[in-house]
């Protein structure tokens, strides 16, 4: 029995140790629980934040490439017609080709430089081969029909030799009779080496005429290319590097100005402390024993017993000898239920 008597207490003990352990590691895991929760908030609205800046400069990059960028190349098929001037006499070949885009946007930007090339397919025909040089003109009109500028080119078929001929025509018959392969010639005619075009008169068309009657043409197109220089040249002919430095410009530009900002929230407003706000809560559970107990104690009052007439006497006396004020009313009805209880007692 006093073994066990001896060992009630200790058990206590450890039991009240181990509660206090368990309480200790539960509030720490909570806590824990609570910092990573944050963590992981902050993270994510740093990644979120992140994302969307990277978004933004990609727009940026490609809203300002297509819009500082002018059309590299475009081609457009040449369709030549003809006018009977009498029964035998014929006019020129003549073709109107429209330089806009889905009839609406202009090709040619004002002030960039421009190539322009007229691509002719014609057949080697005993009559091109005597046809010789002939003349290539183009004519470039405004909205009001009013020519802006125009130029003349001279060309010819390339010349090659009877037996050249004969030795091709042995050679790629096959595929001449499979119809793979034509004898027909390439004819490039460069009309404009650097052609700009004018701010007050844009060119949205041009008349391409042939002053040749006997003229053979299988085909025939016309070819612009944009000579670009400075950035231009490096966004057209690096465009991948262009793009990365682009949209890593951008997104440098997005973060200085979101540090700006941060800067000056946090110098404005500088009495605002946002430790507070990330201070996670402390729930009921979480609070000490003592701490409650305290704060009882604090509002409430402790719970004292009652004291004997002769205790009461000797306070009486204490407060009296260092008090030097007078009694009050209410230490004047004390002494009187004390000495009425006094007297009860000493008659029983």
């Amino acid at each position: 029995m006093e073994d066990l008597n001896s060992e009630g207490p200790i058990i206590h003990e450890l039991n009240t140790e181990i509660s206090d352990l368990l309480l200790q590691i539960h509030k720490v895991i909570t806590e824990l629980g609570l910092r990573i929760k944050q963590k992981v908030v902050q993270t994510a609205n740093v990644l979120c934040v992140l994302q969307l800046m990277i978004f933004v400069a990609i727009f940026l990059y490609i809203t300002f490439y297509y819009t500082f960028m002018p059309t590299a190349i475009f081609v457009t098929p040449v369709h030549f017609h003809y006018s009977m001037l009498s029964d035998s006499v014929c006019s020129f070949p003549v073709a109107n080709v429209s330089l806009l885009k889905n009839n609406r946007k202009q090709v040619m930007t004002p002030g960039q430089p421009y190539h322009i090339t007229l691509d002719l397919e014609m057949p080697e025909s005993p009559t091109n081969t005597e046809l010789g040089m002939f003349l290539v003109k183009i004519s470039c009109y405004s909205h009001e029909g009013q020519t802006v500028d125009a130029s003349m080119r001279t060309t010819m078929l390339r010349y090659r030799s009877s037996l050249l001929q004969t030795l091709e025509t042995l050679m790629l018959l096959p595929l001449m009779l499979m119809g793979v392969t034509e004898q027909k010639q390439r004819v490039l005619v460069e009309l404009y080496s650097s052609y700009v075009d004018s701010s007050y008169k844009p060119t949205i068309g041009a008349v391409i005429e042939i002053h040749s009657q006997q003229v053979q043409i299988y085909k025939a197109e016309l070819y612009i290319h944009a000579h670009f220089g400075g950035i231009r040249y490096i966004l057209y002919h690096f465009p991948f590097t262009s793009a990365v430095v682009g949209v890593m410009s951008n997104f440098m530009f997005l973060s200085v100005i979101i540090l700006i900002g941060f800067i000056q929230d946090s110098t404005l407003w500088p009495h605002l402390h946002f430790e507070k706000w990330n201070k996670p809560r402390e729930r009921k559970e979480d609070i000490p024993e003592d701490r409650n107990t305290h704060s009882e104690e604090n509002y409430t009052g402790a719970k004292r017993p009652l004291l004997d007439p002769s205790e009461i006497r000797s306070t009486d006396n204490m407060d009296s000898s260092s008090d030097k004020m007078g009694e009050s009313i209410f230490d004047k009805e004390v002494k009187k239920t004390v000495k009425t209880n006094y007297i009860k007692k000493i008659d029983e």
